[in-house]
C-alpha cells in the first residue's frame, strides 16, 4: 500500500498539471471502488476550479470549487493498486504517439480505468485501480471527509516532536512499531518507513513505546524524518504497483537496510548479524537483532 512518500510523489506529479484548471468533463466507469463514490460525484465536479492539490497523511486532496457551490475537498486514497495518470494534450496529438509512454496505453491498465477527468487546457487524467480498493470521497471544505477524522499530526511537522512523542507512548505496553503505525498518533506512517527509521534509530521494534526513553526518541524523530525525505526525493518505493503520475517507478527500494531483507546481512559496518523477519499485528518486521534494541 503507498506510504506517505508514494502519495507525496503522486501529489507532486499532479499539481502542475491540474492546479488553476477547471475540470470539463468527468467519466465514471463503475458506481464504486471499494466504497460507492459520492452522490453527485459527477456533477459536482464538472465545471469545478482545482484550487490546490495537498496531502494529508495518505491522503490525496484536491481543493475545488465547484460551479455556484463553496469549496469541496476531493479526497483520493489509493488503496493497494491505485494509480493517476496525467496525459498532457501535446502527448496526446497524433505525431506524438509513437512516444507515448504512459501505462495507460497497456490494454490492462485501460480495463481498469475507473475515472477519467478532462481538464480545460486538454489534458487527460485518469485513475485506475485493478483491485478497487482505493477510494473517493467529496465533502464541503467547512465539513472535512470523515476519513481525515482523529489522525495525528504530520511525521514530518513541527507538531511531532520529542515532548509529543514521549507523552503518546506514556504507559503504552504496545510495541513502539505498533505506535507508529496508529495513524491516531502520527499520520502517514507505514510499514516500510517505520522498520526502516527504527533500524537508523537503533530501536528494536519489539521495544515496548513506554520504555522507549528520551534519548531513544531523540533519536528516533530526526530518523523518521530522514528516511522519508530521502524516499520522497527518490520517488518512494515501488514494490509491486506503485508508480507515479507519469508512469515512473520509484528507486528509494534500492537503498532498504532491512525491509524485505529477511537473512541478509547487517548493512551496519562491523556488524555480523543478519536482518531478523518477524511478525507483529500481522505485519512483517524487518531489523537487525544486534544494532536494534
Amino acid at each position: 500500500m503507498p506510504e506517505l512518500p508514494e502519495v507525496e510523489t503522486v501529489r507532486r506529479g499532479l499539481a502542475p498539471h491540474m492546479e488553476g484548471r477547471v475540470i470539463r468533463s468527468v467519466k465514471l466507469a463503475r458506481a464504486d471502488l471499494r466504497f460507492p463514490f459520492p452522490p453527485d460525484f459527477e456533477a459536482q465536479l464538472t465545471g469545478a476550479r482545482i484550487e490546490s492539490v495537498t496531502r494529508r497523511a495518505k491522503y490525496l486532496l484536491a481543493h475545488i470549487r465547484p460551479v455556484a457551490a463553496p469549496e469541496h475537498l476531493w479526497l483520493s486514497h489509493l488503496g493497494m493498486t491505485g494509480r493517476f495518470e496525467v496525459h498532457p494534450a501535446e502527448a496526446r496529438a497524433p505525431d506524438q504517439l509513437a512516444n507515448y509512454k504512459h501505462a495507460l496505453a497497456d490494454a490492462v491498465a485501460q480495463k481498469h480505468v475507473h475515472v477519467s477527468l478532462d481538464l480545460d487546457d486538454g489534458t487527460h487524467i485518469t485513475y485506475a485501480d485493478p483491485r478497487r480498493f482505493g477510494f473517493m470521497d467529496l465533502t464541503p471544505a467547512s465539513a472535512p471527509s470523515r476519513f481525515l477524522a482523529d489522525l495525528g499530526p504530520e511525521p514530518m511537522g513541527n507538531a511531532f516532536n520529542a515532548d509529543y512523542f514521549l507523552a503518546a507512548c506514556a504507559g503504552r505496553q504496545s510495541p513502539v512499531k505498533a505506535v507508529l503505525l496508529d495513524q491516531k498518533t502520527v499520520a502517514g506512517l507505514g510499514n516500510i518507513y517505520v522498520c526502516e527509521a527504527l533500524f537508523r534509530a537503533g530501536i528494536s521494534p519489539r521495544r515496548k513505546a513506554a520504555n522507549l526513553g528520551h534519548v531513544r526518541v531523540a533519536r528516533l524523530i530526526p530518523a523518521i524524518r530522514d528516511v522519508l525525505g530521502e524516499a520522497i526525493a527518490a520517488g518512494g518505493s515501488s514494490l509491486r504497483d506503485f508508480a507515479d503520475s507519469d508512469g515512473k517507478l520509484g528507486y528509494f527500494q534500492h537503498g532498504f537496510a532491512v525491509y524485505d531483507r529477511a537473512g541478509a546481512p547487517c548493512t551496519t559496518k562491523g556488524c555480523n548479524a543478519k536482518i531478523t523477519r518477524i511478525v507483529q499485528s500481522g505485519r512483517s518486521s524487518f531489523y537487525c537483532p544486534a544494532c536494534q534494541r
